[in-house]
């Protein structure tokens, strides 16, 4: 065998267990599954937080309840490709997804929360990737495009 062929076989060998690493690691619900509402924002710039206190920017307010606003993004998040729930349910008032990347099945992870705001109901979203310490805006973007999906009045003036 010669020189090349041990090199590939090497590389080879490392990708592949890096692959079964990443698509095969326990996601503990304990270690994700954190309130987006008080959790300290990361230092990393692997993540979005929407949160009107410290967080990247805040959500909108919707004519409806914490329930029914959680429910409509449950139903949003979960149409999703490669998107199942890690830990909790709507009647738990919070949940934690698990989305995977297409190619290599990197594991991001989405808490959200729904909580009163006045006369009506605002979402609370962590955003964040279990690896690497940028995720190159995947965190924002999917949030993003999983809120504006949402068929909901939106009731906050100016956003």
């Amino acid at each position: 065998m010669n020189i090349f062929t041990i090199v590939l076989a090497i590389v080879t060998a490392v990708i592949a267990a890096f692959v079964l690493y990443v698509r095969l690691a326990s996601n503990d619900p304990a270690v994700w599954d954190v309130d987006p509402l008080t959790v300290a924002k990361p230092t990393k710039s692997n993540h979005f937080l929407l949160r009107s206190d410290g967080g990247d920017t805040a959500g909108k307010v919707y004519e409806t309840t914490p329930q029914d606003l959680l429910a409509a993004f449950d139903a949003v998040a979960l149409a999703a490709p490669r998107t199942t729930i890690l830990a909790g349910s709507v009647s738990s008032g919070q949940i934690t997804y698990v989305t995977r990347s297409a190619l290599w099945g990197f594991p991001d992870f989405t808490t959200v929360k729904a909580v009163q705001d006045g006369h009506g109901a605002r979402l609370v979203i962590f955003a964040r990737s279990r690896f690497g310490e940028s995720d190159l805006g995947v965190n924002r973007t999917r949030t993003q495009d999983w809120l504006s999906k949402l068929r909901l009045t939106d009731t906050t003036v100016g956003n």
